[in-house]
C-alpha cells in the first residue's frame, strides 16, 4: 500500500514539473509549442520508464529539471525545451535518432544527436572528462551552439544532485566543472550558471570553507541591507528628478568569487571591502542613445558620491567578448566604505543574464559579428588543425576562456581583437599562420619593433616577413594566443618528426653494439642520464647531436639505487589487486601503508614538486602508467586540471603519521624595519618553535622590508601556529606561505 502511494506521488511530482515547464516557458507562448513539449514529455517518459538515478528518484526528473533550466532560467525556445527533455533518451534506450526526427524534425533531431555523442563521457561512473572528448563536444560549436547551452544546463543540474555520489566521484566532477564547464559558461555569457556551478563546486571540494563563508553573508545580511538602503536614497531621488525608469537593487558577490579573493590575497572575510555590488537597470529612453543614458547615469551617481578614478570600467564602448555590457564604477559612499555599481540598459541586462541565448533574441539581421561570434569561429578554426594533441588542445582552450582583451588595427584599418599581453607575432598568425610563419619584425606605429614585441590597444600593426624565415621553439615564448600557439607547433612538429626517426635509430644502433635493445629498463636510467622527460626527447637530443652517446656503455653500468628514509605516511586509496606491489603491507580498508627505508628507484609515491605538499595539507594523489602516485595539495591547479581531464587516475591520499621535522615550507613576510625586528623574528622561529631555517632572505628599504624565510616543518598545524606568532610581534605587518618555485 505505501509502494502504491509512493508512485502515485512521484507522478504527481513528475505532472508539476511538466507543467512549471510549460508554464515559465517565456518562449513557449503558443498551443502548438505546449503540445510538442507533451509529445516530447510523453516519448521519455516511456523510454526512461523503471529508470531511477543514483539518488532513487525517477530519472525522467533529470531531464525536466535540464529542461526547464534551459527554458526558464537561460531563456532558449521550445526546440531546446523539446531537446532537453529528450537528451538522454538515445544514449540510455532502445530509441534512435531516426525516431526523433520522424517525431520533431531535422533540428531537434540534430540537436539531440550533438548531445548524444558527447553524453556519458562526462556524467558514467565508468569514465571521466578526457581530453579529446572535451574536444569532441566543441565540435558541435560549428552546428548549433545549444548543443553547448543544453549540455551545460545538464552539467549544472548534476551539480545540483552530487550529493548522491561518493565522494571521489564528487571531487572528480566538481574538478572537472571548476576547471572547464564554469570557465565556458562564463564565455557564453550565461553568469548565473558560472556562478552557481562555481559554488557547488567549492562546497564539495572544500564543504568547510564553503559554509564558514555562507554563514558570515547571512550575519552581515541586516547591516548590508542597511547600508544598501541608506546608500540608494539620494540616488533614487536624483534618477527620479532626471526622469529614469529604473530598478536598484544590492546583493552580495558569489561565495566562490569571495573565496578566491581570500585565498589570492590571504586576507580574512572581515577585510573584503567589496562584498556586494550595487546594480542599477533603466529601461531605456527611445529618443537617446543607451551609451549616453549609461553616462548620464553615472555622471549623477558620481555628484553625489566620488568616484575611485581607477576603477572605471566601460564596457558600453567595447562589449567583452562573450557580449558583455555594462558600465562599471566604484565610488566612496556612506561611512567610507568603497560601493561596486554596475549600471545597465534592460537589454544589456538581458544578455548579461542570459548570455547566449539573450545575444541571439537581440541580434538584428544583417548586423555585425558581435565579438563572441568572432570567439566562436576561432574555436573553429583551432578544431580544424588536424595534427593537433587533444591535451594541447585543452591547454589552449583553457588560455582563451578568461582571456581579457586588447583593440588593435591592420594597416588598412580593420579592427582586430586580441587577448591582453599578445605580441606583434600573435598578431601576425591572427592574420595568417604563413605570415606568421614567416614574420622576423614589424612595425608598431610605423616604429620598427621586433616580433615579441607586447601590443597595446589601439596600436596599428604591420608585419615584415621573408621567405627564409621558420618558426623556432622560442617563439613559444612570444605568442598568448591559441591560434599562434598551433601554428607554431604544427610546423615544429613537422620538423621534430624528422629528427626522431633519425635519433631513435642512432641509439638502436648503439645498443644492438651492446646486445640491448631500448627496453623500459634501459630507459629508465638513459632519460635521467640525458635530462630526458620522455622517449622522443630523447631521440630528438640525439638526433641533433645535443648529446653523444659515447659515454652510452657507462650509463647503462652504473648503479642508480639510493636511500630514502620515510618522514612520513600517507595512506593511499585502495589500488586494484594487480597494482598492489609484493612486500606492501595495508590496514583494514586496504590502504597502501608506506614503510622506513623505501628503496628510491622502488618507492611509490613523490611529493609533487609543483605545489610541495605538507603533512596537513588537504592532498589528492595521481596515479601514474607504472603505478606510482604523485600527491599533488588539493588546490594545486595542476591538480584541479588532473581532475578534469584524467580523473580515472585519481586516488584517494589522506596524511597519517609524521616522525621528524624535516617538510620544506617558505613564508612571506613584511613589515615596518625597525630597530631588532630581525632578531625577534628569527628568534620566535628558533627558539620558541624550534623550527630549524633553510635560508633568511629579507631586504629592508625605505624603512620597510620584505621577503622570504625558508622552513623546516612538521605539518600545516605547526606552520599555521608559527604563522600567528609572528603576526603579533611588533614590526611585523603580514606573514603568509608562498609556493616554492624551484629548490
Amino acid at each position: 500500500m505505501g509502494e502504491k502511494i509512493a508512485i502515485e506521488e512521484e507522478k504527481i511530482r513528475i505532472q508539476e514539473e511538466l507543467e512549471a515547464i510549460i508554464r515559465n516557458c517565456s518562449h513557449c507562448r503558443s498551443q502548438k509549442d505546449h503540445q510538442l513539449i507533451r509529445k516530447a514529455f510523453k516519448m521519455a517518459d516511456e523510454a526512461h520508464k523503471g529508470m531511477r538515478r543514483k539518488s532513487g528518484e525517477p530519472f525522467i526528473m533529470h531531464p525536466l529539471a535540464v529542461a526547464r533550466i534551459v527554458s526558464e532560467e537561460i531563456g532558449l525556445g521550445v526546440t531546446s525545451t523539446v531537446s532537453a527533455i529528450l537528451h538522454d533518451v538515445v544514449e540510455d534506450t532502445e530509441l534512435t535518432i531516426e525516431n526523433i526526427e520522424n517525431a520533431f524534425g531535422k533540428k531537434v533531431a540534430s540537436i539531440v544527436d550533438g548531445l548524444t555523442k558527447i553524453s556519458g563521457v562526462f556524467d558514467k561512473e565508468s569514465s571521466s572528462l578526457q581530453a579529446e572528448n572535451f574536444r569532441k563536444m566543441l565540435l558541435t560549436l560549428s552546428n548549433d551552439v545549444r548543443v553547448i547551452i543544453i549540455k551545460l544546463a545538464d552539467r549544472l543540474h548534476n551539480m545540483r544532485t552530487l550529493g548522491s555520489l561518493p565522494q571521489k566521484k564528487q571531487v572528480k566532477i566538481a574538478g572537472e566543472t571548476i576547471y572547464l564547464f564554469a570557465p565556458l559558461a562564463h564565455r557564453l555569457g550565461l553568469y548565473n550558471i558560472k556562478s552557481e556551478m562555481e559554488d557547488l563546486s567549492l562546497k564539495h571540494r572544500y564543504p568547510d570553507i564553503f559554509y564558514e563563508i555562507e554563514e558570515k553573508i547571512k550575519l552581515t545580511e541586516e547591516r548590508r541591507i542597511n547600508l544598501i538602503n541608506d546608500f540608494s536614497v539620494p540616488i533614487i531621488k536624483r534618477l527620479d528628478h532626471a526622469g529614469f525608469k529604473f530598478t536598484i537593487s544590492g546583493r552580495p558577490k558569489s561565495i566562490y568569487s569571495i573565496y578566491q579573493k581570500m585565498h589570492q590575497k590571504n586576507v580574512s572575510f572581515e577585510e573584503i571591502y567589496d562584498l556586494f555590488a550595487i546594480r542599477i537597470v533603466f529601461e531605456p529612453k527611445h529618443d537617446i542613445p543607451e551609451k549616453a543614458q549609461c553616462w548620464d547615469i553615472y555622471s549623477t551617481i558620481t555628484d553625489i558620491y566620488p568616484p575611485k578614478p581607477d576603477r572605471i570600467r566601460d564596457w558600453v564602448s567595447t562589449p567583452k567578448a562573450n557580449g558583455y555590457e555594462a558600465l562599471h564604477t566604484t565610488v566612496m559612499g556612506p561611512d567610507g566604505k568603497w560601493m561596486e555599481i554596475q549600471i545597465r540598459s534592460l537589454r544589456m541586462d538581458a544578455i548579461a543574464e542570459r548570455g547566449f541565448a539573450a545575444h541571439w533574441k537581440y541580434k538584428e539581421a544583417g548586423s555585425q559579428d558581435s565579438e563572441l561570434d568572432k570567439w566562436i569561429k576561432k574555436i573553429r578554426d583551432m578544431l580544424e588543425q588536424p595534427n593537433s594533441d587533444a591535451l594541447e588542445f585543452l591547454d589552449e582552450f583553457k588560455l582563451n576562456l578568461f582571456a581579457s582583451e586588447i583593440i588593435v588595427f591592420t594597416p588598412k584599418g580593420h579592427i582586430k581583437t586580441l587577448p591582453i599581453g599578445a605580441t606583434a607575432l600573435d598578431f601576425a598568425y591572427e592574420i595568417h599562420s604563413e605570415i606568421g610563419n614567416k614574420a622576423i619584425g614589424a612595425k608598431i606605429n610605423h616604429k620598427l619593433v621586433p616580433i615579441n614585441t607586447k601590443l597595446s590597444s589601439g596600436d596599428q600593426i604591420e608585419i615584415l616577413t621573408a621567405e627564409g624565415q621558420r618558426p623556432s621553439v622560442d617563439w613559444n615564448n612570444y605568442v598568448s594566443t591559441v591560434k599562434g600557439r598551433s601554428a607554431i607547433k604544427t610546423a615544429l612538429k613537422a620538423e621534430k618528426k624528422d629528427r626522431i626517426e633519425i635519433g631513435k635509430k642512432m641509439l638502436e644502433d648503439h645498443l644492438k653494439k651492446l646486445n640491448l635493445t631500448p627496453s623500459s629498463r634501459v630507459m629508465k636510467k638513459l632519460l635521467p642520464a640525458y635530462e630526458a622527460a620522455n622517449k622522443d626527447q630523447l631521440y630528438s637530443k640525439i638526433g641533433t647531436g645535443m648529446v653523444s652517446l659515447d659515454n652510452l656503455k657507462a650509463i647503462l653500468s652504473k648503479n642508480t639505487k639510493n636511500k630514502w628514509v620515510r618522514v612520513w605516511d600517507l595512506s593511499l586509496g585502495r589500488p586494484t589487486v594487480k597494482q598492489r606491489a609484493e612486500g606492501d603491507s595495508y590496514d583494514e580498508k586496504g590502504r597502501l601503508l608506506l614503510k622506513e627505508n623505501i628503496d628510491e628507484s622502488n618507492k611509490p609515491y613523490e611529493l609533487a614538486p609543483c605545489c610541495n605538499p605538507i603533512p596537513g595539507d588537504e592532498v589528492i594523489g595521481e596515479r601514474q602508467e607504472d603505478s606510482s602516485i604523485v600527491v599533488h595539495r588539493s588546490d594545486c591547479s595542476d591538480a584541479i586540471k588532473i581532475m578534469s581531464s584524467q580523473g580515472e587516475n585519481l586516488v584517494e591520499v589522506q596524511w597519517t603519521t609524521h616522525k621528524v621535522l624535516s617538510y620544506l615550507a617558505r613564508i612571506h613576510l613584511s613589515g615596518w624595519d625597525r630597530f631588532g625586528v630581525y632578531n625577534s623574528i628569527t628568534h620566535t622561529i628558533a627558539q620558541e618553535f624550534n623550527i630549524s631555517m633553510r635560508t633568511i632572505n629579507l631586504h629592508g628599504h625605505d624603512g620597510i622590508y620584505d621577503g622570504t624565510i625558508d622552513l623546516y616543518v612538521h605539518n600545516t598545524n605547526d606552520l599555521n601556529n608559527l604563522i600567528m606568532n609572528l603576526v603579533k610581534l611588533k614590526g611585523v605587518e603580514s606573514v603568509h606561505r608562498v609556493e616554492i618555485m624551484d629548490q
